[in-house]
């Protein structure tokens, strides 16, 4: 007779040890020197560790593991289930020859160069990231223009060849992914932008250190037409804007926090826009380091269409940054990826508090002398609520009542507040704005200023 009870206990123990086993098992690990790859500097590893991707893959996912070395490779894509750790004794470096990346999602950005390429990419993946104590280094030294004719010589090319150099590879680029995990990492000097999310959602960044400054628009963190996204604990050094809010889409951008980032600019710290199709709202960022920053620290721009609502920053010390605060509605309208041009778009519900400023001297800055505020929206579209509170800023003064001219209105140029020159208040000057609340605004300047210390025009 068949002893059901004892049957049943065996059971119960196989299906408990089948769990157990489960929840034990060793993560799959995939090792790129396994494939092939040889981290000696000279061997373009390409095809090993997309090899070592894509079993990773289709085992289940697990980490692909960059161990001890320098290893050169052109464009790998990042597969379902992924994560790429780079040891912290690796440094996977980006090859030198144009020829050796691909471009995913091709488009053309704000100041009309073409873009795409990328060293490490993802395209429609899932629960992907990069993990590690190692770098990434883009080498973006190498596609300077001189460099590049070199090259270009060098390989024999013919002379009509289709964008040869001309797509400068990013360094890190998500297109249409989700569940995407960077931690710890160290990404420098990429040939463009460092790392830029397209449509993606789900993104967690934490303790990433970026230092970008070999080449032009060297932008640290861009966040493009995604939504759900935190960024936290990262050290951010480029020659470009640092983390960059933005929509080359009319995809909005939208859910994101930024947190206990330290950061430093040649052009702008925290930046919305200047591609600025798609909406920017639900967006959150505080306790946050500026320093020796020249392009600006809070820059807040719609003048593609964006609608930018529900913005609230504050808790941010800025120390040796020109102009602190530049909110600007604008009527450019550029268009990207063949997109219908907007109308023009709204500025709203923007919170800016707890600032504690200290501008550039002088003689380090772009516009001498300088301001600490500037906001305009355009005489037929006015920007709507702003809210600023407990702001202190200290300004070398230096103004003089000559110093300023005709402030013109650039309705569809280019955002940037150097292009306004010197304004009439070394504080701040705001027009064509129908909410602006302030509470406890306090302006400090070392030296006598012959300028207003605020204006505020319809």
């Amino acid at each position: 007779m068949i002893n059901f009870k004892n049957g049943i206990k065996t059971l119960v123990i196989v299906v408990f040890l089948i769990i157990v086993c489960a929840f034990t098992e060793k993560e799959k690990t995939f090792i790129v020197t396994d494939y092939g790859a040889k981290g000696d500097s000279l061997t373009v590893n390409t095809i090993f560790i997309q090899k070592a991707i894509d079993d990773c893959s289709t085992n289940g996912g697990g980490t692909v593991i960059i161990p001890k070395g320098i290893f050169i490779s052109g464009t790998i894509l990042l597969k379902d289930n992924v994560i790429l750790n780079i040891s912290k004794e690796a440094k996977l470096v980006g090859s030198s020859n144009p020829l050796d990346y691909q471009s995913i999602d091709t488009f053309t950005d704000a100041v009309k160069k073409i873009r795409g390429n990328c060293l490490i990419g993802a395209l429609n993946a899932k629960n992907i990231g990069i993990t590690g104590h190692g770098i990434i280094d883009g080498n973006g030294e190498a596609f300077t223009m001189p460099l590049l004719k070199l090259k270009f010589e060098s390989l024999g090319l013919d002379k009509n060849t289709k964008d040869f150099g001309v797509n400068r590879p990013f360094l890190l680029r998500f297109v249409k992914s989700t569940k995407i995990k960077i931690k710890d990492i160290t990404i420098r000097q990429a040939a463009a932008w460092a790392c830029h999310f397209y449509q993606s959602s789900n993104i967690d960044v934490d303790g990433m250190t970026v230092y970008n400054h070999a080449n032009s628009n060297n932008d640290g963190i861009d966040l493009d037409s995604s939504h759900d996204v935190e960024i936290k604990n990262c050290n951010i050094d480029t020659g470009d804007d640092s983390i960059c809010i933005k929509a080359t889409s009319s995809q909005p951008t939208y859910n994101v926090k930024v947190r206990n980032c330290k950061i430093k600019s040649e052009w702008g710290a925290l930046k919305f826009g200047t591609e600025s199709m798609g909406d920017f709202y639900n967006i959150d960022i505080r306790d946050c380091e500026i320093y020796d920053t020249r392009g600006g620290g809070i820059k807040i721009l719609s003048v593609d269409g964006a609608n930018i609502h529900d913005i609230n920053i504050q808790n941010i010390k800025m120390d040796d940054v020109e102009m602190p605060i530049f909110i600007r509605l604008g009527e450019r309208l550029n268009t990207y990826r063949e997109a219908d041009k907007r109308k023009v778009g709204t500025i709203n519900n923007v919170v800016v508090k707890n600032i504690k400023a200290t501008t550039r001297s002088l003689e380090n800055s772009r516009v001498n002398p300088p301001s600490g505020i500037l906001i305009t929206g355009t005489p037929n579209h006015k920007i709507g609520k702003v809210t600023l509170e407990n702001i202190n800023i200290t300004l070398p003064g230096g103004g003089k009542k000559s110093d300023v001219g005709i402030i013109e209105e650039q309705e569809t140029k280019y955002p940037e507040f150097s292009f306004f020159k010197v304004l009439p208040a070394y504080g701040m000057y705001a027009r064509h704005i129908d909410g602006l609340s302030t509470k406890n605004i306090n302006f400090k300047i070392t030296a006598a200023d012959e300028r207003e210390d605020v204006i505020l025009e319809k």
